[in-house]
């Protein structure tokens, strides 16, 4: 089989790089390890993406926004940010970023749907399932992809959006920086009684960090990341004490709290690819930067590596001109890097800081908030990050 792309990962960045590569006339074919059922039906995994106005705008031209039912889209007006059990932080108002809002909430299950509708009956797109990729190559005319069954893939371009921890870049020998941060993070939707007022919690505690995504209605999403071994003892708990366990968490801040979702619990890894691109080959999503959460820009800067890449590739198209060519390539990484490196970079500062919980760290911690809030050109620029 022949194609002009090959991508390997049908995520929803995969599937979106699928589609906006079809619909300007690129052949695609796109490998994935799960079933076109588990794609058609993605389930529930306990997450929340938090998108930003340009994500939105993104989703709703690639046809994806109005494939989610409005319901299930929450508002996330404001954010505020909190060390241990003061009430006081850094309050970011939307309106310092001249937006109405920060940006939505939308299930990652339901962006995972939408994903995969968005492909199905385009004759440009060939999604082969179920099956695992034994052996990648480039060469200086393009690509080559074996699989387990015996097929044989060509292309000019490969495209790795398998996650980040991508068999596809370590393959093709792109190395990245890993950091484990030695916790693991538990996800699950609550009901609770007192009004969240669509603001979003970052609330860094000693020993614990717990973050609050308000959705519709009464209900929340909470993370909460801890040591693994206090992890395991969480989850050990049954329904009752899981529940009072959480309301103490949150300081009864909420009033009474009931999980009414499963839970799932997530290794906490961050990963920074090297370089985004090599000979006929291109990273994108998670498999070029994998981000803590605590910025919630994840899914964002895989739309934006769709984005950047996908622009290149179309305007060499128009001009009949090789769309897998270095220097087109090159400037994809250097245009992701600059997007991507000062938030990677960030985040990583702030979770070093604020997870660190010995005496003099507590005292700056609490000191940096009080500063930040009071500094308003920060906290413009800041609302401005978070809205895109």
């Amino acid at each position: 089989m022949n194609v002009d792309v090959v991508i390997v990962g049908a995520g929803p960045t995969g599937l979106s790089m699928a589609h906006v590569l079809a619909q300007a006339g690129i052949s695609v074919a796109l490998l994935e390890r799960q079933s076109r059922a588990a794609l058609a039906d993605a389930a529930f995994d306990g997450r929340e993406i938090a998108l930003t106005h340009e994500s939105r705008r993104l989703m709703q031209a690639w046809g994806m926004w109005d494939r989610i039912p409005a319901e299930e889209i929450s508002d996330l007006k404001h954010a505020q940010v909190m060390d241990g059990s003061s009430r006081h932080g850094m309050h970011v108002q939307a309106e310092a970023g001249s937006e109405a809002q920060l940006g939505w909430l939308v299930p990652n299950h339901l962006i995972r749907q939408a994903a995969y509708a968005n492909i199905l009956g385009n004759e440009r797109i060939q999604l082969l399932d179920e099956v695992k990729v034994e052996r990648v190559s480039t060469d200086e005319q393009g690509c080559t992809v074996s699989l387990a069954d015996g097929r044989v893939i060509g292309g000019k371009l490969l495209i790795a959006a398998d996650s980040r921890f991508s068999e596809t870049r370590r393959a093709l020998g792109i190395p990245a920086h890993m950091k484990d941060y030695g916790k693991s993070m538990m996800v699950f939707r609550a009901q609770h009684d007192v009004p969240h007022g669509h603001v979003a919690w970052e609330w860094f505690g000693y020993g614990q960090t717990r973050a609050l995504l308000p959705l519709n209605g009464n209900q929340a999403s909470v993370v909460l990341t801890l040591p693994h071994s206090q992890m395991q003892q969480l989850q050990a708990l049954d329904e009752d004490a899981f529940n009072i366990d959480i309301q103490r968490r949150f300081e009864h801040r909420l009033g009474t709290m009931k999980r009414i979702s499963v839970s799932t619990v997530y290794p906490l890894v961050g990963v920074y690819s090297s370089r985004f691109h090599a000979r006929r080959f291109a990273l994108i999503g998670d498999a070029a930067v994998g981000m803590h959460p605590v910025t919630a820009h994840g899914f964002n800067l895989g739309l934006t590596s769709v984005k950047l890449l996908s622009e290149r590739m179309l305007a060499a198209h128009r001009a009949g001109q090789d769309m897998a060519a270095a220097s087109l390539l090159e400037s994809y990484t250097w245009a992701h890097r600059r997007t991507s490196l000062p938030l990677y970079t960030a985040t990583n500062l702030v979770v070093s800081l604020y997870t660190n919980d010995r005496a003099p760290a507590r005292v700056l911690r609490s000191a940096v908030l009080r500063v930040a809030d009071a500094l308003a050109p920060f906290k413009r620029m800041v609302a401005s990050q978070l809205t895109g």
